[in-house]
């Protein structure tokens, strides 16, 4: 294979699966479609409600995008399209720049997802999927949580048949509060009942079909179908009844067509009002999509690719809006439909976006009577099961800080509305990682009786001796711990007036930038006045290559060791025979490997 060819299987995996493509794989990923296609049609109809847009949109989003992804995704098993996250993200979004039901919103919406595309290709190209790494799992599961609620409140409106409306989950259940009274019997009916079946049907139903015989992974299979049924039934009970005429909303006419291709007209007006918001979806989906591809990668030992998968769903969120849709991304639950049918390789989402399609020309004229109460009982039933209330209580056991931050997330998510809630989240991921590092865990160790290892003085019972203490840091080292480090190695030797050396021990010291080289120049004076020689040991090479670029290096009244042992053999003899039975003077023993300044 040549460098070129590499390079373009890289830019485009479809080359890498599609020369393997084979009879069997086909029949797979065609049976994985079909399943898929049932569950994605009510849940496109759903999440473009959610989204305030015209029921067919939810459709377009799920055509394009799936066959985009194909070519350029990594996973091969991840199904892109409409979720319940990026759907209450969008609303909120284009919520601000034009009204639900005109065309401003509907073509703010495309915007958005133009510039979405377009802000994760050009992450990819420029290969920055680690800034997503900054957004932390209880922040995030903290936001999902939060707007898993809200989601739900929302649709409490069209479960009651009442008119209500806020950003947040206050201003949510006052407003149905005050509108209680309009309640409409028949769409309570529908709505609870629809609750009630699905809430069901994805507990219960799997394990009845068992129990009455049928194999176990068709149950499942079987089970994933039920918002199809619930549609079909409702729609069959409105119009035989005519619950339109009760007051019971509908769909009403969805037009029957394939998306519309045709390119966003350019505002640069809107472009700056969308922009910010775009870049929090792009960022959101990123980590949901990222995280579940390679959930499921996992389980096949494949392969996924960060960046490629930037440049994925980038192109998917460009094909969603030139094709009349809106944001888009991988979502786990048809994801894990998607796997757990069978599906082998992207094909399979190209193959469920031609069942969309189809659905989209021939079964909109039988969503005229879908009662607008099913579709929110299919979102409050799918996005009640991203509530992870343990998660709090398990993060906050584990760790108050970082228990501390996805609480306040969720708090200003329901409190303040979405947006607020993200902005908060990168914030607190953000000043955690600062926090955290900046006060990096310090222990002064010593020897392990009858061994060659140190340990934290704190924790074990060890030997340390009057002429030297080392201290191992336990982070790597910049402009942010640096001074810090410098504080504790002063309060040490000032505490311990017989000491001659000092070792600042590095295992776990992985850079060392210019703020930090400056305080370790400083050391190196200071303890030189103090009559105290300064030491390293267990430098990384890397941190030992920056080291030698310096000079630092030159000016060191001490030495680097390759090892904490041949340090103390060193610098303190006594200690090391005293308690060590026997010490290695082999090539292949630690205590033989001379200071790495001597080499």
């Amino acid at each position: 294979m040549t460098l070129r060819q590499s390079r373009r299987r890289d830019w485009l995996p479809i080359l890498s699966w599609a020369k393997a493509y084979r009879g069997e794989t086909f029949a797979n990923d065609a049976l994985a479609a079909v399943i898929v296609t049932i569950m994605l049609i009510p849940q496109s109809l759903a999440y473009a409600l959610l989204a305030g847009l015209p029921p067919q949109v939810g459709l377009y989003a799920s055509i394009l995008p799936l066959v985009a992804y194909a070519i350029f995704g990594t996973s091969r098993t991840l199904a892109v399209g409409p979720v319940a996250v990026v759907s209450l993200l969008t609303a909120a979004a284009v919520g601000q720049v034009a009204e639900q039901g005109t065309a401003g919103y509907l073509a703010a919406a495309i915007m958005l997802a133009v510039l979405s595309g377009t802000f994760l290709v050009l992450m990819g190209l420029f290969r920055l999927g680690f800034l997503a790494n900054f957004l932390s799992h209880p922040v995030i599961s903290g936001f999902i949580t939060a707007s898993g609620l809200i989601i739900a409140a929302s649709q409490l409106k069209h479960i009651f048949g009442v008119d209500a409306d806020g950003e947040n989950l206050f201003l949510l259940l006052t407003s149905l509060a005050r509108h209680i009274s309009d309640l409409n019997l028949p769409t309570l009916m529908i709505g609870a009942g629809s609750t009630a079946f699905l809430f069901w049907v994805r507990k219960g139903l799997a394990p009845f079909l068992t129990a009455i015989g049928m194999d176990e992974k068709a149950a499942g299979m079987v089970a994933k179908a039920g918002p199809v049924l619930a549609v079909a039934v409702t729609i069959g009970l409105t119009a035989w009844l005519r619950l339109d005429a009760q007051g019971v909303a509908i769909v009403g006419e969805v037009e029957g067509s394939l998306p519309p291709l045709s390119v966003p007209r350019f505002d640069l007006a809107l472009v700056k009002a969308l922009i910010g918001p775009a870049i929090l979806i792009s960022i959101i989906g990123f980590v949901e999509s990222i995280s579940v591809a390679q959930t499921l990668a996992a389980k096949r030992r494949q392969r996924i690719d960060p960046d490629q998968e930037l440049i994925a769903l980038g192109a998917a969120n460009l094909a969603s809006g030139f094709s009349s849709g809106y944001p888009v991304t991988g979502g786990f639950a048809r994801s894990a439909v998607n796997y757990d049918a069978g599906a082998e390789t992207p094909a399979a989402g190209a193959y469920t976006a031609i069942g969309i399609g189809l659905a989209a020309l021939f079964m909109t004229p039988l969503l005229t009577y879908l009662p607008k109460a099913t579709l929110a009982a299919t979102i409050i039933v799918a996005v009640l099961s991203l509530v992870d209330l343990k998660a709090v209580r398990e993060t906050v056991r584990y760790s108050k800080s970082d228990g501390a931050a996805m609480i306040a997330t969720i708090l200003v998510t329901l409190g303040f509305g979405v947006e607020a809630g993200v902005v908060t989240g990168v914030a607190l991921s953000l000043f955690l990682f600062l926090l955290k590092t900046s006060r990096p865990h310090m222990a002064i160790v010593g020897l392990v009786p009858g061994t060659e290892h140190f340990r934290n003085t704190d924790r074990h019972d060890v030997v340390t001796g009057t002429k030297v203490i080392t201290l191992r840091v336990d982070e790597s080292l910049y402009f942010a711990n640096a001074r810090g480090l410098e504080d504790a190695v002063y309060d040490l030797v000032a505490q311990n007036p017989s000491v001659r050396h000092f070792v600042l021990m590095c295992p776990a010291v992985n850079s060392i930038d210019a703020s930090a080289l400056e305080s370790l120049e400083a050391l190196n004076a200071r303890l030189r006045d103090s009559e105290v020689t300064f030491h390293l040991s267990e430098v990384k090479g890397p941190v030992m290559d920056g080291l030698k670029r310096s000079r630092f290096m030159e000016n060191l009244t001490g030495e680097v060791f390759l090892s904490q042992f041949s340090a103390l053999r060193k610098l303190d003899p006594e200690i090391v025979v005293q308690h060590v039975s026997s010490v290695p003077n082999t090539l292949g023993g630690v205590s033989a490997e001379p200071p790495v300044k001597a080499v």
